[in-house]
């Protein structure tokens, strides 16, 4: 019998909406940014997602950005198929103009949106979101110069200016082409692998990096989540990552079967409790690597791995290298310029 291939799955197709006064950046980045996803996903299994990349607009006219780049429409919003992102890039200062010329954006946004689209939306582009009655009662964030604008055309939004990322649902609010940055890191990590995420940001960002996670608002973050028994036990896994753990005798500490266990974890977290506790481990051992002096075997038996070849294999299936080479890499990148 002859083994049949497996199928390619279906193109991940991202379009990016276009209109006066877009800011050319934020409507490209995040398009180059997957594609350099998918090329690295793709170096260790060749049926990762290609990406469709879509420039929409109204009509084909070109449209020209504030800096003077014409971009002409592949294609418009009436003869495109559902998207599976949509970018909805910055304007350049204020945004009404666009809002009234792109009307017809508002329902096919909806529409998308119900279809089950991702949308992320860059620092006014947001206001889109906002007009189609999408964020209602929902957090967003937009760029700080047009924080009281926002807030005063669209109260029903929980506006959060303390975040430069929020996300509600499958709606992402960032309030900078920066912001957007960090957040398609996190974007390609769910949608490839860390080590795609790992590759994308070692293309870049030149600097060593810090989680962005504390300025980002998600709906589904930990501390979101009602599971005060699981609560618990993540304060507890914070606390005591560094020594060795068995995951039935954390489970009975807590009044758990591990079946109930993983369960609960699961349905709060979207992980198991031995994937949190691994991703404890390797966040605080990518730190250390990043930020000491301690040597591999060292920071190994720190962040809670019997062996120095066990913790190996697993930062490198996590982060797509070595601790070795990984801090090589971000050593040279911190030290290069002076």
């Amino acid at each position: 019998m002859v083994k049949k291939s497996p199928s390619n799955p279906p193109s991940l197709r991202i379009g990016t909406l276009l209109y006066d006064n877009f800011l050319g950046t934020s409507a490209t980045l995040p398009v180059e940014m997957l594609r350099t996803a998918q090329a690295s996903a793709r170096a260790r299994d060749p049926n990762a997602r290609q990406i469709e990349a879509l420039t929409l607009s109204i009509d084909h006219q070109p449209v020209v950005s504030p800096s003077g780049f014409n971009i002409v429409p592949s294609a418009t919003i009436a003869d495109t198929e559902p998207c599976d992102i949509i970018s909805l890039p910055a304007l350049w200062r204020n945004p009404r103009p666009a809002l009234s010329k792109y009307r017809d954006y508002i329902p096919w946004l909806q529409q998308q949106v119900a279809l089950g689209a991702t949308v992320i939306a860059v620092g006014t582009g947001v206001c889109f979101l906002a007009e189609a009655g999408l964020l209602d009662n929902q957090p967003a964030t937009t760029h700080w110069h047009y924080f009281d604008r926002f807030q005063k055309d669209y109260p029903q939004v929980e506006l959060k200016r303390q975040y430069f990322v929020t996300q509600a649902g499958s709606l992402y609010c960032a309030a900078s082409v920066n912001a957007m940055a960090e957040l398609m890191v996190h974007l390609v990590s769910r949608l490839y692998n860390r080590q795609a995420a790992t590759q994308v940001e070692r293309n870049f960002f030149h600097e060593i990096r810090s989680s962005f996670e504390p300025t980002s608002y998600f709906s589904d973050d930990v501390q979101q989540h009602p599971d005060e028994q699981v609560v618990q036990a993540q304060i507890w896994f914070e606390d005591n990552f560094s020594k060795p753990v068995k995951i039935t005798d954390v489970a009975s500490q807590f009044g758990f079967s591990m079946r109930t266990f993983d369960r609960r974890f699961k349905s709060a977290l979207g992980k198991t409790p031995l994937q949190y506790l691994q991703k404890i481990r390797l966040n605080n051992a990518r730190e250390l690597l990043q930020k000491s002096n301690l040597s591999v075997s060292e920071i190994s038996a720190h962040c809670g791995y019997q062996g120095t070849a066990s913790f190996s294999k697993i930062f490198n299936q996590h982060f797509g290298a070595s601790p070795t080479k990984y801090r090589e890499t971000v050593r040279a990148k911190l030290f290069s310029t002076h």
